[in-house]
């Protein structure tokens, strides 16, 4: 069978390949080199091709788990082009009306490697096509160890988190550079293991790079317990980061609590006393000129005399009210102690250097990733608190550029409530600072990590910006749509397949792996586990006793609010 020429497939439907063949013992056959089907149409990303139903059912039963699942949505096949292997993944099938037993489907391209003279396999497999098939080409079931050479690493600095579906021992691993040089976004509706996948990929790149630079913000405080051995947790309890390192959109964000046009009037005022503050820094006096983001420290105390002496000079034609409003605010802030992480007198000392080489790990000593545990910040400013940690991973990449220095990753999760579409924004800085990080980031050497488990909620434009997306269960189908439409053509038939996910499996697709897979996650020790397991209501409810001191303790927490 396999001598035969293309030609010789003319006008012949794949149904009737057997009967060209003659009566054959099925144990006999050597599946990797019958052909399953023929080529009917070709276009630019894709092709249709005709399945025989009898080939199929004689591969379901080959040892091979690839030549197993031959022919089915998924699954990948081979087209002979001159000396080269055609690699295309199986998109849809449907019944050939016209041809008893006889299966149409659609698939698209992925790529194209040389063919070994000995064994007729895959290598040097490369994405993109040079050359493509004719109406009539056979088509051959990929086999395991085509797919073995498909997905090694060819020599690139790589992590492996898993198993190619659907083989047990073929590892499906990330290429590095590509996939944070370009940014990637982990999505997946929730009990799906998102977390703890996020947290595998986490620990893979720290063993990799034990000197490397990661910034992850945690608003639910899941990954403390996942990274307290192999990095930096800091949350309300010791983060100390100095209030002085807002810009003056930051400051307006916490200091102003009017609306419509009086918020304008309050931002003239501030502006003015804010700049009047820092330049009563040594700082600023040997700087000379300075402008109000610039992150001179200076004293709330000294601001907020400012702002009174400014209200002492207006005439009586002018309010007070805004400078009432300001000072007000500011005094409660300082005499809240859930505000004492950024707000406290302590913080006013020049410790800017000391903060940013503690939280984008230079030198990372072994632990290179610092969890932010925002979890524990009030709700008001916990938007301010990350636009200011973002914000200074951009300023410090762009102003140590010249200095070559190392990049830093920052990861993201839950990345729709910072960077939310249009519908649901509400104005903070933080949603233009990571838009910005997605848009130019790359080119000061700043890598994103979104995860998410609403990507229809994201601000437009910010997922087509990541490289590399890695797609577990999406139940939403507004969120299946939104990733479908973000990614490439030929990655789209593996998407069709998201609904479908097992718990722990995912599609890849984009700059971090050489084509589309689908994989299942590896193990992670549970040491290595975010807490994010949701309670056992059957258990926990059959549970008694000790409520009293549960209560004591839980009030004490919640009055003093800290943990």
């Amino acid at each position: 069978m396999s001598d035969m020429s293309a030609n010789s497939f003319d006008n012949v439907r794949p149904a009737h390949l057997h009967e060209l063949t003659g009566e054959r013992d099925i144990a006999t056959v050597d599946n990797a080199n019958e052909p399953i089907g023929v080529v009917l149409e070709i276009a630019g990303a894709g092709s249709q091709i005709a399945l025989d139903l009898q080939r199929l059912t004689e591969c379901s039963t080959d040892p091979d788990p690839a030549i197993a699942l031959a022919g089915k949505v998924g699954s990948q096949i081979k087209v002979r082009v001159g000396n080269s292997w055609l690699l295309a993944s199986v998109r849809t099938q449907k019944q050939d009306t016209k041809t008893p037993g006889g299966i149409l489907a659609a698939v698209d391209f992925l790529g194209e490697g040389e063919e070994e003279r000995l064994t007729g396999r895959i290598h040097s497999f490369r994405r993109g096509v040079t050359g493509y098939p004719i109406p009539g080409a056979l088509v051959y079931p990929a086999t395991s160890q085509d797919l073995r050479q498909i997905y090694a690493s060819d020599g690139r600095a790589s992590i492996q988190i898993g198993n190619v579906y659907p083989t047990k021992d073929i590892r499906a691993g990330l290429y590095i550079d590509a996939m944070l040089g370009k940014h990637f976004a982990l999505l997946g509706s929730t009990g799906t293991g998102k977390s703890t996948s996020a947290a595998l990929i986490l620990h893979r790149i720290c063993e990799h790079a034990p000197e490397g630079h990661i910034l992850m913000i945690d608003p639910h405080g899941e990954y403390n317990a996942a990274f307290r051995n192999t990095g930096l947790v800091l949350d309300v309890s010791n983060l100390q980061m100095p209030y002085w390192l807002m810009n003056f959109e930051e400051h307006c964000e916490v200091f102003l609590t009017a609306t419509g046009a009086d918020r304008q009037e309050d931002a003239d005022i501030l502006s003015k006393c804010l700049l009047e503050a820092r330049m009563k820094n040594r700082l600023a006096e040997q700087m000379g000129k300075i402008t109000v983001d610039a992150p001179i420290p200076y004293l709330l105390s000294d601001l907020t005399n400012i702002i009174q002496n400014e209200m002492g000079k207006l005439d009586k034609s002018n309010t007070s009210a805004p400078y009432l409003r300001i000072k007000n605010k500011i005094d409660e802030i300082k005499g809240d102690p859930r505000y004492q992480f950024m707000f406290s007198g302590m913080l006013v000392g020049d410790t800017m250097n000391e903060f940013l080489t503690k939280i984008f790990r230079l030198p990372a000593r072994g632990k290179p990733i610092s969890i932010i545990d925002v979890s524990g910040v009030p709700s008001d400013i916990t938007s301010t608190v990350v636009a200011v940690l973002s914000r200074l991973v951009f300023d410090f990449a762009i102003w140590a550029r010249e200095e070559k220095t190392r990049p830093i990753l920052l990861v993201c999760e839950e990345a729709h409530r910072y960077v939310p579409n249009e519908r649901n924004a509400d104005g903070s800085s933080v949603g233009r600072i990571l838009s910005r990080i997605a848009k130019e980031g790359r080119k000061y050497g700043i890598s994103l990590g979104l995860i998410t488990q609403r990507p229809s909620d994201l601000a437009e434009g910010v997922l087509s910006q990541c490289g590399t997306i890695i797609s577990m269960r999406l139940n939403n189908d507004r969120d299946q749509a939104f990733v479908k439409a973000a990614m490439p053509e030929g990655s789209r038939g593996f998407l069709d397949s998201i609904p479908a996910l097992r718990n722990r499996e995912c599609i890849i697709c984009g700059e971090g792996v050489s084509i589309p897979i689908r994989a299942t996650f590896d193990d992670l020790e549970e040491f290595k586990r975010p807490a994010s397991e949701d309670p056992s209501f059957s258990q926990l409810w059959t549970n008694s006793g000790g409520e009293e001191e549960m209560m004591s303790r839980t009030v004490q927490r919640w009055r003093a609010q800290g943990r």
